[in-house]
């Protein structure tokens, strides 16, 4: 089915990427508007392609969550064409935290760009990279983060994709919503 032609609703379609365990499906809960963060601890590693539709600020979107494993990301590459059909966005989520799995992120980051560029039909999809788990208070908390080693890792990213290639860069955490009401 075109997703784009689902009874003249305004329908997105989203692919969500990058390697397991990078907080992949908890920005699918945050754009499906789910903010009870106790939501969030139930989550199962996505095996394969997980697909949902969800209507939220008057759009319909479907979100392609790719699961990050070794297994399944050959095959997304391998099957690239396919699975970007339609696609109006791509997020490729990598994990902050995870330092000592930079090197595997960009290495699947530059395949999934270079794909794109690659491709025999010209895709006009937005692109964004997420540097996801970028908490406050991250080097209280986490004391393994170095923030150097973090920026470099950004600067070497920005440095090595292709200058023609159009992307955006946004540090992400789930944890930054901060409500307060007074109680009578």
């Amino acid at each position: 089915m075109d997703v784009k032609a689902s009874n003249n609703i305004d329908s997105k379609k989203m692919l969500i990427m990058g390697l397991d365990k990078s907080g992949k499906t908890s920005i699918v809960f945050c754009l499906k508007g789910i903010k009870n963060i106790a939501s969030f601890s139930s989550i199962t590693p996505t095996k394969g392609i997980s697909r949902e539709t969800f209507r939220v600020y008057g759009s319909e979107f479907n979100v392609w969550d790719f699961g990050g494993q070794e297994q399944f990301r050959t095959d997304y590459i391998d099957n690239f064409e396919k699975n970007i059909i339609g696609t109006d966005k791509i997020i490729f989520v990598i994990d902050i935290q995870d330092n000592k799995r930079y090197e595997l992120a960009f290495q699947y980051l530059m395949k999934v760009i270079n794909n794109l560029q690659a491709s025999k039909k010209k895709h006009d999809i937005d692109f964004s990279i997420f540097f996801h788990k970028y908490d406050p208070d991250l080097g209280m908390i986490n004391k393994e983060f170095d923030d150097k080693k973090a920026d470099a890792f950004i600067e070497e990213i920005k440095n090595k994709i292709p200058s023609n290639f159009k992307y955006g860069l946004v540090k992400t955490s789930i944890y930054t919503v901060f409500q307060k009401a007074n109680i009578h």
